[in-house]
Parts: C-alpha cells; sequence; structure tokens
C-alpha cells in the first residue's frame, strides 16, 4: 500500500490559491443581483445557524426564505417576466419580516446591529430589483 493519499491539498489540477470554486457555466454568471445577494447570505447564514434550537422553526423558515431568493433570481434572469421579479420583490419583503421579528426585544435573536446590517445589505439588493422591474416593464 502507498502512502500517498487521493485529493490531497498537494494533488495536481488543484488551485489553492483560491478557496471558491467557480462554475464557468453559472447560469447567473454576469448577474451583478445574485453577487451582491451572496453578500448577505455570506453574512447572514452563520449568523441565523447560531440561533438556539428552541427557535428552530423560526430559524429554518428564514433559511428557507434566504436560499429560495437564489432560485426566484436566477429564473427572473432566465425568463425575463416581471411576475418573477415581483415574486423575488415579494420574497425581499418575507426576509425583512422574519429579521424584524427576530431582532424584536421579546426574542433578541440577533442583535440590532446585525438586523441594521442585514438590512442594509437586502435594500442594496432591492434597489437593483427595483431597477430591474422597471427596465423590464418599460420594454427594455
Amino acid at each position: 500500500m502507498s502512502n500517498t493519499r487521493r485529493g490531497s491539498a498537494g494533488s495536481p489540477g488543484i488551485d489553492k490559491s483560491s478557496a471558491i470554486v467557480r462554475d464557468d457555466n453559472a447560469v447567473y454568471e454576469g448577474l451583478a443581483i445574485v453577487e451582491k445577494y451572496e453578500q448577505l447570505v455570506d453574512y447572514l447564514y452563520p449568523i441565523l445557524q447560531n440561533i438556539p434550537r428552541k427557535h428552530g422553526v423560526a430559524r429554518d423558515t428564514i433559511l428557507a426564505a434566504m436560499f429560495g431568493q437564489v432560485e426566484l433570481l436566477i429564473s427572473a434572469g432566465k425568463s425575463r417576466q416581471a411576475s418573477r421579479l415581483y415574486t423575488a420583490d415579494a420574497n425581499l419583503a418575507l426576509l425583512r419580516f422574519w429579521l424584524r421579528f427576530m431582532v424584536h426585544p421579546a426574542r433578541k435573536l440577533i442583535t440590532p446591529h446585525q438586523h441594521r446590517t442585514a438590512a442594509v445589505k437586502i435594500a442594496e439588493v432591492g434597489k437593483m430589483l427595483g431597477a430591474w422591474i422597471k427596465t423590464v416593464k418599460s420594454g427594455g
């Protein structure tokens, strides 16, 4: 038996300089809104994962809405239908609701600072989505 391990970091063909592997054929490549939304997910995911187990239903619901948003944005980009953009916008409103629910003083599942930071990130995505809706409605 050999002492070499398959798939080790020293294997040829593995780029150690980048921790993130990008799919060259990604559907959403070039969709700036998805990239902006990824920043929100990168920020919120570790915070939401640390919510106590007793609030698991709320945690799982906001996580499902958060990850569902990516699908909504990509399908809207592929279809170019205004109705799909409105669905994505409605889901952003749902995320805002869950963040307010979690920051409420009776629950304190996230801090006010975390809420403000996430709200700013959602607002940035919302502005981009609003501009996109405006473009689609005007026929552009």
